[in-house]
């Protein structure tokens, strides 16, 4: 049973953690992020502080003196913070919320005498006592630019905080100071200064010293991000991918998907017996894994077991995009997860391909006419080149991108011409011209990615934007022509995402539920070429093979959709380095194709 669907195992079904364990986190999360709300309206609106809502206000620190803003505004937003964190049991949140409460309780009896505001703080730390074991979560993968996120929108929630309580006493005001003195005022009192503003009475002290509070606030989480022990990114090691390569020399023919595992910025976990391993990496509190598991099909349980462990060691949200039919088969079968077809792979078998017949009359007139042009082709293993040349074929590679964001996570290697992969494939456009340019006579590039020792995979595809149309067919077109010499027999192109739903969609008869459906992703395609990837890849008459997202409940799809397009690169939330300060040429780095014009691998 090699290559079939591994027998049941005694750990089938396993589930990650069921609707009871996760009910208290949950719980408690929504109630602090309830009681922060008050806090912070509490100490942002004085009427709202002596109003019929007073005692349900009164939840965490208050005072009835100068200090009740600044301590309700602080405890607010700190335990604002710290909700998403118990909801996905941090224990290091836990900690700070175990430490802020009873704190919050006894500030509560001290300045306001309040027994609400001290019965309900403390009816809050109940159930974090009680269920601390829950709250055992490790922390994520980080890096020093979220203390630069912290402070910008820390920053910016100060800022707007701010504005809101200098203008929240108009009658006490001292004349009428426009927007730009308040803004003025803000920022003077953020960093604890006095502002061109002035108040009759105590409210002057009071709005200075709840502004003073929220610029506390922020240089310290700012601190704490940019200083708190480092967990970094994931990398794999030169000791994973030697492992890796191994089961790939092994077991890579079974899967398209597999060469990609060797991405370096992704971590992997080993079964215990080492004969399989499930590459992943974290994104937005999502683990995210991609193909099927890597190595014999029989150690794939062990793999699976060991992704699922690591997911509730730091409460991740498991999920598996692009896997193939058996590997959504074991996936859920071992873990109690769901699968969704996600869309489907185009191969074409060499042995099967011809330019001639009806149906290839489109690619076969197209590439004809670019070839009467005075383009030529050249297909050639990666280390068949010269070092000269598959620098210059990295250069205009990163060069042709399009953006500035490198595209691809699940179907991209990040490197090309790496002296590690050079079984990988790299066909090449020229056309030597009066004008030249900074790449001679290179006009376009596809890289390949081997598929066990008889297939290949496509990576990326780039092109100068000068050059004619078609670019992309002829260079597929040479590639499967030259296929056999290389001991090719079979090509995987592009995935094309809900193909099946474009296909059914757009024959006679599809029914108002099905054209709709058609009609939205036909909408999408402006952004995210789902129509024209599956266009693209119907030229070349392939078989389709489906491929699924492994998840573990309909509420996550959302988290995962997101987290999925942060990691291909469609939606960038990092602040990324300035251009010239990136360094050329990296093997290492975690770059990828970009998807900017058809043809392009995408996920």
């Amino acid at each position: 049973m090699s290559g079939g669907v591994p027998p049941r195992t005694s750990r089938a079904r396993r589930v990650l953690r069921g609707p009871r364990a996760e009910a208290v986190p949950v719980l408690v999360a929504r109630a602090a992020a309830l009681v922060s709300l008050l806090d912070i309206a509490a100490g942002v609106f004085p009427r709202f502080r002596h109003s019929r809502m007073h005692t349900l206000a009164e939840v965490l620190p208050g005072a009835l003196g100068p200090f009740a803003a600044a301590l309700s505004l602080s405890s607010g937003v700190l335990l604002l913070l710290l909700a998403h964190g118990l909801r996905r049991r941090k224990r290091r949140a836990w900690r700070a919320a175990a430490v802020l409460l009873p704190a919050g309780a006894v500030a509560q009896f001290t300045y306001r005498h309040s027994v609400i505001g001290v019965v309900i703080s403390l009816a809050l730390l109940a159930p974090l006592l009680i269920h601390r074991d829950q709250f055992a979560a490790l922390p994520d993968p980080r890096s020093r630019w979220r203390a630069l996120a912290n402070f910008v929108l820390m920053g910016a929630g100060s800022l707007v905080l701010g504005l809101i309580i200098v203008s929240v006493h108009p009658k006490r005001m001292v004349g009428d100071p426009s927007l730009a003195d308040r803004i003025t005022h803000v920022l003077y009192g953020l960093f604890g200064f006095e502002g061109p503003v002035d108040y009759q009475g105590t409210t002057s002290w009071t709005v200075a010293v709840s502004l003073g509070a929220l610029g506390l606030l922020t240089a310290v989480t700012t601190i704490y991000l940019a200083f708190r022990p480092e967990h970094p990114a994931a990398r794999l090691t030169a000791e994973d991918e030697t492992r890796l390569r191994a089961l790939l020399a092994k077991h890579g023919g079974r899967d398209s998907l597999g060469h990609f595992a060797l991405r370096r910025d992704k971590a992997v976990v080993f079964s215990p017996s080492g004969k399989a391993a499930v590459t992943y990496r974290v994104v937005s509190g999502v683990m995210l894994a991609s193909g099927d598991p890597i190595g014999d099909v029989e150690a794939w349980p062990g793999a699976i077991e060991r992704f699922m462990d690591e997911a509730k060691a730091h409460s991740w949200t498991p999920a598996v995009m692009g896997c193939s039919e058996t590997g959504g088969e074991v996936w859920t079968r071992e873990t109690g997860l769901d699968a969704l077809e996600l869309g489907d792979e185009a191969v074409v078998d060499v042995a099967d391909f011809s330019l001639a017949g009806r149906a290839m009359r489109n690619v076969r007139q197209m590439v004809k006419r670019i070839e009467r042009a005075g383009y030529e082709t050249r297909v050639r293993r990666v280390r068949d080149l010269g070092d000269a040349e598959l620098e210059r074929i990295r250069q205009a590679a990163d060069d042709w991108r399009g953006t500035d964001t490198e595209r691809g996570f699940s179907m991209a290697l990040g490197r090309v011409g790496d002296p590690s992969d050079g079984d990988c494939l790299i066909a090449t456009a020229h056309k030597a011209d009066e004008h030249g340019g900074p790449y001679g006579d290179l006009k376009a590039v596809l890289h390949f990615v081997p598929w066990g020792t008889d297939g290949v995979s496509l990576d990326l595809m780039r092109r100068d934007r000068s050059a004619d149309p078609g670019m992309n067919e002829l260079l597929i077109v040479a590639a499967l022509q030259a296929a056999p010499k290389l001991g090719v027999t079979r090509v995987s192109l592009n995935f094309a995402m809900f193909r099946a739903a474009l296909a059914r969609g757009e024959k006679i008869g599809a029914g108002p539920v099905l054209r709709a459906w058609r009609g939205l992703l036909v909408f999408l395609s402006r952004w995210f070429q789902i129509e024209s990837l599956y266009k693209f890849n119907a030229k070349f008459q392939p078989r389709w093979e489906p491929r699924f997202v492994v998840y573990r409940a309909s509420s996550d799809l959302p988290r995962i959709g997101f987290a999925a397009m942060q990691a291909e690169g469609f939606v960038d939330v990092a602040i990324p380095l300035p251009r010239f300060l990136r360094r050329r040429g990296r093997t290492a780095a975690p770059c990828a194709h970009t998807v900017t014009e058809p043809g392009a691998r995408a996920a």
